[in-house]
């Protein structure tokens, strides 16, 4: 038995990340009609839009959804009691200790996956209690340890020590690299970038072209001395922060102007390494059929060669 499918109700166990300002309904109610998990985040700040995407969600999906609780970036307490009353079931905690939160939220249900970026993290957060851990490794786009672990490291440390469901992150956009999360005992997979450069994504064209057109080596970790430390499209602006070696937060006030905008120098347009592996824009659904038939076939393979005694 899937673990995370028991604990979400969702078909196929395919997460879509926590972006901020990018996943909320219009993106998360795709993907959970398409049969994953669509997330609304909250990092952005704006506890009343995200709660009204919340509500939306309602309206535009009747399969399961979460939200993500990033513990760095919550303001104002209220959040996380109103997360609890929306009638939600399942959150993702990160950016901080699960174990304040974990309290309010079991009393009130729900499950908790936390997001962990490395194995201390991962150990600390079962011994708090959580239901899950979503591991991360420095693969993945957005903002990152600075001390960062492979995903392919990182699920074997984090498996090797825990018994609890894992969600792999960082570095997995199709079949292939959800097989290979589950052969090192991933129970599912989140993805973010390929997403993002999804047909119902709700950023600018320019953003999803950049990230089609970027290869293997088109994402760039930067300030990794400072806070916060990101992986980010290798674009002019940040390649001039990666020279420098920092940059202020400050500039994350332009950030939606490389959203929504298209201005892709106007701040940091965060993705990961898989953009190396994405070929072109396509819906949703087809992203997640084309992973899970992948993902499948692979299987299969791998299954008849074992039997046979091959490799």
């Amino acid at each position: 038995m899937n673990r995370f499918l028991a604990h979400t109700g969702v078909k196929y166990p395919i997460v879509q990340a926590p972006m901020g300002w990018i996943a909320r309904s219009q993106l998360a109610s795709a993907v959970s009609n398409a049969g994953g998990l669509g997330i609304i985040e909250t990092s952005s700040g704006e506890v009343d839009a995200c709660l009204a995407e919340i509500a939306k969600m309602k309206d535009l999906t009747d399969k399961p959804f979460g939200v993500n609780l990033p513990l760095l970036f919550i303001k104002e307490p209220r959040v996380v009691d109103l997360v609890a009353r929306s009638g939600v079931k399942f959150v993702s905690t990160s950016a901080g200790s699960p174990a304040k939160l974990l309290p309010v939220l079991k009393a009130a249900g729900l499950i908790v996956y936390h997001v962990v970026p490395n194995l201390a993290s991962a150990v600390k957060a079962v011994e708090a209690g959580v239901d899950g851990l979503i591991v991360e490794g420095g693969e993945g786009g957005g903002f990152k340890n600075p001390d960062d672990v492979s995903t392919l490291v990182l699920l074997q440390a984090v498996r090797e020590r825990t018994d609890v469901p894992i969600v792999a992150a960082g570095g997995i956009c199709d079949g292939r690299g959800m097989a290979a999360a589950f052969a090192l005992g991933a129970e599912g997979i989140q993805m973010g970038t390929r997403f993002v450069s999804s047909a119902e994504s709700p950023v600018h064209r320019n953003y999803k072209q950049a990230i089609v057109d970027a290869d293997d080596t088109g994402t760039v970790m930067l300030n990794r001395k400072s806070s916060p430390c990101v992986r980010a499209l290798k674009t002019e602006r940040a390649k001039a922060i990666d020279r420098e070696g920092s940059f202020d937060r400050a500039l994350f006030g332009n950030v939606r102007d490389v959203y929504f905008g298209g201005d892709m120098e106007a701040s940091l347009a965060l993705a990961g390494q898989t953009v190396g592996l994405i070929h072109e824009v396509l819906p949703v659904a087809d992203i997640i059929g084309r992973t899970v038939e992948g993902f499948h076939a692979i299987r299969r393979q791998q299954g008849e060669r074992s039997q046979a005694g091959g490799f």
